[in-house]
């Protein structure tokens, strides 16, 4: 992703901002705009309000001199574990502090961006990126200390980003990166041509081992559609084996979640469904924006994933579906590094934008964010060639 300009217009107007329901924004242009350029639009962040329930959803308003909203950033609250997703024995002599305060390191945070997904500048015309963050890292620390979080996070921005929220930077936060997304080209006639042209011979070979797998196999189709509605009850229990197995977990939706995106972005998203017979075994909600194809969710059922190695059978789908739609990029979000690794797969870093309220505290706190972030420690992903892209 290229770099986020500034935009149009002017950033020396004084622009105040104010926290305001979803009740308030009916009726707002500026938040029926907001995200309009993403796949994942304002009506991505109003259904996992409506159906993601282990959030406190907020929004702030951007108000002009003239008291008109030029722009809404969607923000929630939770209650985040700061030692989440670091393994145990990295962080002992922590975890022994809460034998005796329970809530050590469990800190109220305002987290600046979407709750599944990565996050965003909610920038337009009327208010280009610099005026918005400019005004959001002037006015943010009060708002949180309003709030009573403790903890504020811009959560899984972009590296598009950084110059633009170089300002965030100069008023305490830390960056620090998150589990990056990935991307593959897949600017190539068919998968078969991409496997000779991207992949190394090593790389072809056991990746044609795992598709043998499959190979006598004729009752697995796929089919894509842009509704689940049909079959949400078949596809959710698929996404919880997937959610359980995780080591690492922040969201978790709901079979509502699915339902209400086929029914209203299905503009934008499409499932892909394989069933064994009758049975529905895989299934993956991607989305779409430009010239990509992005996997979001998968779900698998474990009594025969692991033995037919259906991840890799339906990442080859996918890739062959994008190709013959013409799709040019296949991204994909975080974790199972390892095979993106052998597939040459590009990471796609985002970031994290982290201050504690308290000033004594952040000074800890912007000292020990980097030794803290799970990125630091996944072995595969330091194999990556660009894995210096990721600080």
């Amino acid at each position: 992703m290229d770099a986020i300009s500034d935009g149009a217009g002017s950033d020396s107007e004084a622009i105040s901002i104010a926290v305001v329901s979803r009740a308030e924004l009916a009726g707002c242009a500026a938040w029926q705009s907001t995200f309009a350029d993403e796949r994942k639009d304002h009506r991505y962040y109003e259904i996992l309000d409506d159906t993601v329930g282990n959030f406190e959803y907020r929004y702030f308003a951007f108000i002009d001199a003239h008291g008109v909203v030029r722009a809404v950033q969607p923000f929630f609250l939770v209650d985040q574990d700061i030692l989440e997703g670091l393994a145990a024995r990295r962080v002992r002599w922590l975890l022994l502090v809460r034998r005796f305060y329970p809530r050590f390191l469990i800190l109220r945070s305002l987290m600046v961006g979407c709750a599944a997904g990565e996050g965003h500048l909610a920038t337009s015309d009327a208010l280009p990126a610099s005026a918005l963050a400019r005004a959001l890292s002037d006015g943010i620390v009060a708002q949180a200390k309003l709030l009573r979080a403790q903890l504020i996070v811009l959560k899984e921005f972009p590296a598009a980003y950084r110059g633009v929220m170089s300002c965030f930077t100069r008023r305490g936060f830390a960056r620090a990166p998150s589990m990056p997304m990935t991307m593959l080209d897949i600017r190539y006639d068919s998968f078969e041509t991409y496997m000779e042209k991207a992949l190394n011979s090593s790389a072809r070979r056991k990746l044609r081992k795992k598709l043998s797998a499959t190979a006598g196999v004729s009752d697995i189709h796929m089919s894509v559609t842009d509704d689940a509605a049909s079959f949400v009850d078949e596809i959710y229990p698929l996404y919880l084996q997937v959610f359980e197995r995780s080591k690492m977990r922040f969201e978790k939706l709901t079979k509502e979640f699915f339902r209400e995106l086929g029914q209203r972005m299905n503009d934008k998203v499409r499932f892909f469904v394989w069933r064994r017979g009758n049975t529905l075994i895989a299934f993956s909600m991607c989305m779409v924006q430009g010239e990509s194809l992005y996997a979001e969710y998968v779900g698998f059922d474990y009594a025969v994933a692991i033995d037919l190695h259906l991840y890799h059978y339906v990442v080859r789908d996918m890739i062959r579906w994008g190709i013959d739609h013409g799709y040019k990029w296949f991204r994909s979000s975080a974790l199972n590094y390892d095979p993106k690794l052998h597939m040459r797969h590009r990471l796609d870093p985002i970031d994290l934008y982290v201050r504690h309220t308290s000033p004594l505290a952040n000074v800890l706190l912007r000292l020990a964010l980097p030794w803290i972030v799970p990125a630091r420690y996944d072995p595969t992903l330091k194999l990556f060639p660009d894995y210096r892209t990721l600080w």
